[in-house]
């Protein structure tokens, strides 16, 4: 069974950062694209950055310069580097990831529990 952990989360003050990781485990040949999606209370979960196997990334646009996402495809990890952090990033980020096991059954997309990032004074 593959899972994603994530970790990372916590309180922040506005101007402050947070380096969030995802570890997915389990039956896993390989991991093609990996990323991570926000939802704040009352919203719509949104893609806040992908990064595919080969290393390119997509990012939202009002986060790009801001938010860094990086993988180490050794460990199966994705992170993500959130500086000059607002109140208005406020919200469970989650990540996700399209998943090829070894078994067939098993393959697809895969999304972690979700950590809580809360950006306050």
């Amino acid at each position: 069974q593959v899972q994603l952990v994530e970790s990372g989360g916590g309180l922040v003050q506005p101007g402050g950062s947070l380096r969030l990781s995802c570890a997915a485990s389990g039956n896993i040949f390989a991991i093609n694209a990996m990323g991570w999606y926000r939802q704040a209370p009352g919203k719509q979960r949104e893609l806040v950055a992908a990064i595919t196997d080969g290393g390119t990334t997509t990012y939202a646009d009002s986060l790009k310069g801001r938010f860094t996402i990086s993988r180490d495809n050794a460990k199966n990890t994705v992170y993500l580097q959130m500086n000059s952090l607002k109140p208005e990033d406020t919200a469970v980020y989650y990540c996700r990831a399209d998943v090829a096991s070894w078994s067939t059954s098993e393959s697809g997309d895969y999304w972690g529990q979700g950590t809580q990032v809360t950006v306050s004074s």
